[in-house]
């Protein structure tokens, strides 16, 4: 161990705590990962992950004039974005925080700012990272297309693609001439893409997060299999974890347990409005179609992308309970553009192969997640409410970790992640 090592619990094993934990026992800590459940498995928010690893990302939901959609999604539970009624009187402080968010072009501007930092370079360190743990076979940077009905179409998100050009992004158009070359299953509707030429994706999001554990296991970490329930913190100061199990002694502690996570802060004098934004996928095993890289049909706003178990499409936002019953009409709308993008699953084969997902990503009001130390007890740390970007952030969210826990300067500014941004 190093000279400064320290004992650090990291609460969570999704992809936010795997690479963590990863990335503190190669600093010479002592790690111990707590996570009730499998590493990667079926139960976890990052087992469905959309597999993007997209430096596009920086957009949050809320924009100028969502409020004046909100009665349509109260009213069809069919939509891209839905409530459900019973919980709306629950879900109103945040709907308004939410709304707030987006209520200007320039709040928007700010909120992609600082995501530009977290995912800017995501592909390059996720590709470092799985060849550091002998499974580069996760993680390809074959690019990502952006599908659109034609340039009309693109041109109504012209706020979203500008900031993305403003703050780095890559890219480069393609015509409809390109864009069925590179995807001859593609459906005729299309007609005009972008492709963000430093794109990535993972092949195998669950695989990877058990991989990230192994290595970190490898290092030395230890994985208690059990729940925390709460944090000993004494005089401002934190003595232990306290689990389901009993208490963990420790230096220091990470939360990075998805939606369980606004529970935790509180316990270290933290009120964070989070809400699970709960997320579906379908996906097709050995389809009739092969992606060679992976789409995004913007009509649907939702990832195409072949993973070892076969062709996925993720997305949906359904505001409710995190323990709220799946609506698996949720999955359907997903399979069903699937099938009208591309025309070759159209078939009897592919309903009785799809398999379904239900999850529940841990979203902000404002789009941005939580990374700071406790204000009540700094030597708890937070690492959650990553919403959408989970997956692409997490190597940037575990070096800010990393660095302090060490004491050293943030490789980014992280003043916009703050706790106490929220009051």
């Amino acid at each position: 161990m190093a000279a400064n090592s320290k004992h650090v619990v990291v609460i969570g094993a999704g992809i936010i705590g795997a690479t963590t934990a990863l990335r503190l026992v190669q600093e010479g800590h002592r790690v111990t990962l707590i996570e009730p459940g499998t590493p990667g498995g079926s139960q976890a928010a990052s087992h469905g992950n959309g597999a993007f690893l997209s430096p596009a990302s920086i957009i949050p939901m809320s924009g100028p004039g969502l409020w004046k959609q909100v009665p349509g999604y109260l009213l069809d539970p069919t939509g891209a974005l839905t409530i459900r009624w019973r919980h709306l009187p629950r879900l109103l402080p945040w709907l308004w925080r939410f709304l707030l968010s987006g209520v200007t072009a320039a709040r928007v501007e700010r909120t992609a700012a600082a995501l530009s930092q977290l995912l800017r370079d995501a592909p390059a360190r996720h590709a470092a990272q799985a060849e550091a743990i002998g499974r580069p076979d996760l993680i390809r940077r074959d690019g990502l297309i952006y599908a659109f009905a034609d340039r009309a179409a693109f041109e109504t998100e012209a706020l979203s693609w500008g900031l993305r050009r403003k703050f780095g992004v890559q890219m480069r158009a393609l015509d409809a001439a390109e864009l069925h070359r590179r995807l001859p299953a593609l459906a005729p509707t299309y007609h005009f893409a972008i492709e963000l030429t430093e794109g990535g994706h993972c092949t195998d999001p669950g695989g990877y997060v058990a991989a990230l554990v192994d290595a970190a296991l490898r290092g030395g970490a230890t994985l208690r299999a059990t729940a925390a329930t709460g944090l000993a913190i004494e005089n401002g100061r934190l003595r232990a974890v306290r689990t389901a199990a009993g208490e963990i002694p420790c230096d220091m502690a990470v939360i990075a347990s998805g939606v369980r996570s606004k529970r935790l802060a509180r316990a270290a004098g933290e009120r964070i409005p989070m809400e699970s934004e709960r997320g579906y996928y379908v996906e097709i095993a050995d389809p009739a179609v092969d992606l060679a890289v992976p789409v995004m049909p913007q009509d649907g706003k939702m990832a195409n992308v072949m993973t070892t178990g076969g062709l996925r499409a993720s997305g949906q936002v359904e505001l409710a309970s995190d323990d709220a019953a799946p609506d698996w009409r949720r999955a359907d709308i997903l399979l069903g553009h699937l099938k009208r993008t591309w025309p070759g699953l159209d078939r009897p084969e592919t309903d009785r192969s799809a398999r379904r997902w239900q999850g529940n990503r841990p979203s902000t009001p404002d789009g941005k997640p939580v990374i700071c130390a406790a204000r009540g007890c700094p030597q708890v740390l937070h690492a959650f409410g990553h919403g959408h970007i989970g997956l692409s952030s997490a190597p940037m969210t575990a070096e800010i970790v990393a660095a302090l826990i060490d004491g050293r300067e943030p490789p980014i500014d992280i003043a916009p992640f703050a706790a106490s941004r929220f009051g």
